[in-house]
């Protein structure tokens, strides 16, 4: 379970194993057997083979069967090499109808060969004896040379041709001096007299010699300024592609390795620098290359040296890279046992999307996207325009000054997407109502003595299709509810249907809400961070233009074509009760402010700019918070959440001055924009014909327009951990009907994350459930308490995570069977408490200005003991001791808190010092 160092067989990452106990026949139950049944490790080796693709993770090769454009599907797995991890996968050059591919899989002194059986199931073989082979030197690199026999790469700069057929014999071999440490090697040539081979060292060169005639290096090409990692050669072009550890790719000329007519001097051609790491794989894809580095990205060059196409989304270090010939399918690989299949796009969507400047009338104020392709601009007049996208022209919609300056803009189109409502509320209280595309279809009110702070669309569960739900904020925190119903030819028509009053702060106004499916109930963002539940169970009272009317059935009062309706409900609102909130949490996102609120699934979400969205659900009319999310690094703005109808999450949010769409099934930005910024008004607009994303800036409204494509990446073994995995806890076994006993694992990691995941012992491969992101450092311990048992709903257990900055979390973990998910598991985790020893010292004034004595304490140990009610605890509890790194054992017991369970830490009598005594006279280092 722990993690390798350099020096490990298993490389340089993580490996988490899920085994059992198996009794033995016939040995009366006295002696048992260890056996694998589930197994994730680094993918340190990649490889076509034809229509299959495959990975090797720790000592297993995993297949993935390609189907042209369609998704690609494991095929199986197989165990390798027992004594070590595969480094490296060979398949034999030849027809690609032919029924089976051999392959060659290598790895530290050990060699073994697979059959990889095409057509149906893409099933894998042994071959030669079916039992992996020591060879006694490590094997840096294979290839099939003449006969069906395979020339090695072995250390210590030796070139061998093997017979691995029978029981395995050296046919030739030979031995260069003066080559240095290897680090990786490629070989060129089929016999033995134009074998040649490439070898990366220790000191940065790459030596080149052949087998023939191997006593000194032929040639050395230096440059790179440190270790070189990875070699690529492609004979039809004679290149050269290095990776270092010094970050940088080189291509080199060197013509025929072997030597003769084709022959070069092995100048360099391109030096590429891009990575933020350590590049540890590295193709040629044509005259360019492609690499993979230890920053997680993998990077496409253009002939220039700069970056073509940048690829992100594993969530560790990579180490194997791919590329199939035949359709320009890329696969990487990496710390974190995932595997991704990128397919190429069109030539026409490579980089960023090019904003073009669309000359607005007037200044902009705000910009807002009713479709792909219809942008609305509110001027600082308050006037509003309508650009015509195809011929870049505006058309005026409401002449200037018909809200007033500092006016707001809110859009909600309408079934079919040709009309759309749009509302404008200014500075004096004054909403108009608009129908886009219907002249003369307005409607204004009068909703408040002072501005409008607040404006937004809701979407209302059970209205017409004509009907849509606004909310409108004014002085004093006051909201009200409006529904707003279209009239074809008439204006529309707008009801008064509740009231609410927000509580006290300095920003008194809401930024979203959203309408929930069960209760009659409303819930709203407001521009303090708070989240607040309201009743909205009114009735229709008042009817634009009538006060009598309470059925919406009638028509407003003195209505004439083309004329404005103006209306007051100082005097009408007043006959509605103000309803005050049922559940508040206040400051949830912070200082900032909430930016959506969404209902998905039974659960709500939350996005807020404190870089975070959470998960929350509605118990006994109160808001209950059951997770923090932070969907990736540096991504500190968040506005919207978006449900994929094929089941992905989409955060759209600012990183730094990029507009970034952010995808949670694949951890990669599927959009990223150079904006300026969120400050500055902003709209996006997705639809299946077509995206589009406007923005204000420098005076002008800029839109970036792009056709969608089918996503690029699949991701064919999930990843769990960036970094090593520091503890791991069993939670139980789920049984799913239909499908083998599901076991479900917790793990922690140095990556500050715990990763719920569910390891299936009939396909062995572990499918992640939900991550657990509250962690600030490492995550050192996981302890269990008493599992409630099973239940309807399913298992439910309290899981306790500890680790750096002396911090400790607790979750409650629900498990239950969910036939819908991948996993056929769902997860559902409720955040209980949390604790930290210097939580005091983070709410310091200037603490900048202190020296803080106390050392960091970390948590390196958890145990939980069960305890029974008393008298002072009437209900069940867990006594919690944690071992930390300041050589004290520090207890812990659940302490009454009016916002629920709390953590209270013990702390010593007398914690140990770990200061020296210095005798008198003598000077302390």
């Amino acid at each position: 379970m722990s993690g390798g160092g350099r020096g490990s067989a298993w490389g340089p990452a993580n490996e988490r194993r899920a085994q059992r106990r198996r009794v033995e026949p016939g040995d009366g139950g006295g002696a048992a057997k260890m056996e694998s049944v589930a197994l994730v490790a680094p993918v340190t080796a990649l490889e076509f083979a034809g229509d299959v693709l495959l990975a090797g993770t720790g000592p297993e090769v995993a297949a993935f069967r390609l189907s042209g454009a369609g998704p690609a599907v494991a095929a199986g797995r197989r165990i390798v090499l027992r004594e070590t991890s595969v480094q490296g996968l060979r398949a034999e050059p030849g027809p690609a109808g032919g029924a089976a591919v051999r392959v060659v899989a290598f790895g530290g002194r050990w060699l073994a060969v697979l059959a990889v059986r095409r057509g149906g199931g893409a099933r894998l073989a042994a071959c030669g004896g079916g039992a992996a082979r020591e060879l006694g030197a490590r094997v840096w690199e294979a290839r099939w040379a003449a006969g069906g026999r395979l020339a090695l790469a072995l250390g210590g700069g030796a070139v061998a041709l093997y017979e691995w057929r029978g029981g395995g014999r050296w046919l030739r071999r030979a031995s260069c001096g003066g080559a240095g440490a290897l680090r990786c090697a490629v070989l060129a040539g089929t016999g033995w007299e134009r074998l040649a081979l490439a070898a990366g060292t220790a000191a940065g060169a790459v030596v080149v010699w052949r087998a023939a005639a191997a006593e000194t290096p032929r040639r050395r090409l230096l440059g790179h300024r440190g270790a070189v990692l990875a070699l690529c050669y492609a004979a039809p072009r004679g290149l050269l592609a290095s990776a270092s550890e010094d970050r940088s790719v080189r291509l080199w000329a060197v013509g025929a390795l072997g030597g003769g007519p084709g022959e070069r001097d092995g100048s360099c051609l391109l030096v590429c620098y891009g990575h933020g790491a350590r590049v540890a794989a590295v193709a040629l894809r044509g005259p360019c290359p492609v690499s993979a580095g230890e920053d997680s990205a993998c990077l496409e060059w253009d002939g220039g040296g700069g970056v073509r196409r940048a690829r992100r989304g594993h969530r560790g270090a990579l180490r194997a890279l791919a590329l199939r010939p035949a359709g320009g399918c890329l696969a990487t690989g990496g710390d974190d046992g995932g595997v991704r299949l990128w397919r190429p796009r069109r030539a026409v969507s490579d980089g960023a999307p090019v904003a073009v400047a669309l000359r607005a009338p007037g200044r902009p104020r705000a910009v807002l996207l009713v479709g792909p392709r219809r942008v609305l601009a509110l001027d600082e007049e308050g006037g509003l325009a309508e650009c015509e996208v195809p011929a870049g022209r505006w058309v005026p919609v409401l002449p200037p000054a018909a809200v007033g300056p500092r006016g707001l803009l809110a859009a909600a189109p309408l079934p079919g997407g040709a009309e759309a409502f749009c509302a404008l509320a200014g500075g004096d209280g004054r909403l108009l109502v608009v129908v886009l595309g219907h002249a003369g279809t307005t409607t204004k009110l009068r909703l408040f003595e002072g501005a409008v702070h607040g404006l937004s669309w809701a979407t209302r569960p059970g209205l017409p299709s004509d009907t849509a739900a606004l909310l409108a904020s004014g002085p004093n925190g006051e909201m009200l509810w409006l529904d707003v119903t279209h009239r074809p030819g008439q204006a529309p028509c707008v009801w008064l249907m509740g009231r609410y009053l927000l509580p006290p702060c300095k920003q008194r106004w809401h930024t979203c809400a959203a309408f929930l499916p069960q209760g009659g109930l409303l819930v709203c963002g407001d521009r303090r961070g708070s989240l607040l539940l309201f009743p909205c169970s009114s009735s229709p009272e008042l009817a634009a233009g009538s006060t009598g009317i309470a059925d919406g059935s009638a028509s407003p009062a003195n209505e004439d074509s083309g004329s404005e309706l103006e209306l007051s409900y100082l005097l009408q609102k007043e006959g509605l009760p103000i309803e005050t909130p049922l559940s508040v949490l206040f400051g949830l996102h912070g200082k900032t402010g909430v930016t959506s609120v969404t209902c998905h699934g039974g659960y709500i979400y939350s996005t807020g700019r404190d870089g975070c969205y959470r998960q929350l659900r509605l118990q006994d009319q109160k808001l209950e918070v059951l997770q923090k999310h932070r969907p990736c690094k540096g991504l500190q703005w968040l506005e919207e959440l978006r449900f994929t109808p094929g089941g992905d999450l989409l955060v759209l949010g600012f990183h730094a001055d990029n507009f970034v769409v952010w995808s949670s099934r694949t951890g990669e930005n599927l959009h990223c924009i150079p904006c300026g910024g969120g400050h500055r008004s902003w709209s996006y607009c997705s639809s299946p014909s077509a995206e589009a994303f406007a923005f204000v800036k420098c005076g002008d409204v800029m839109l970036c327009h792009r056709q969608p494509e089918p996503c690029e990446q699949q991701v064919l073994l999930s990843s769990l951990h960036g970094r090593e995995i520091t503890c791991v806890q069993r939670l139980g076994t789920v049984e799913v009907p239909g499908h083998t006993a599901l076991n479900v694992f917790v793990t922690g990691s140095e990556d500050t994350t715990a990763c719920v995941l569910a390891l299936s012992e009939h396909s062995r491969a572990a499918v992640p459930l939900t991550r657990l992101s509250d962690h600030i450092s490492s995550v050192r311990a996981l302890a269990l308490a008493r599992p409630a048992g099973p239940s309807a709903k399913g298992s439910s257990t309290l899981l306790f995570s500890a680790g750096g900055r002396a911090q400790i979390e607790c979750y409650r973990l629900l498990c239950a069977a969910d036939l819908a998910s991948e996993s056929a598991v769902a997860c559902q985790v409720t955040h209980v408490a949390s604790h930290r020893l210097d939580e005091h010292w983070e709410r310091k004034k200037n603490r900048h200005k202190l020296v803080k004595v106390d050392p960091e304490t970390r948590y390196m140990s958890l145990s939980v003991i069960p305890g029974t009610s008393s008298e002072h605890l009437p209900t069940p509890w867990e006594f919690l001791a944690a071992a930390c790194s300041d050589g004290s054992v520090r207890p812990g017991h659940p302490a009454a808190h009016r916002h629920g369970p709390q953590l209270r830490c013990e702390q010593p009598p007398h914690p140990p010092d770990t200061r020296r005594t210095v005798p008198s006279g003598q000077r302390q280092r």
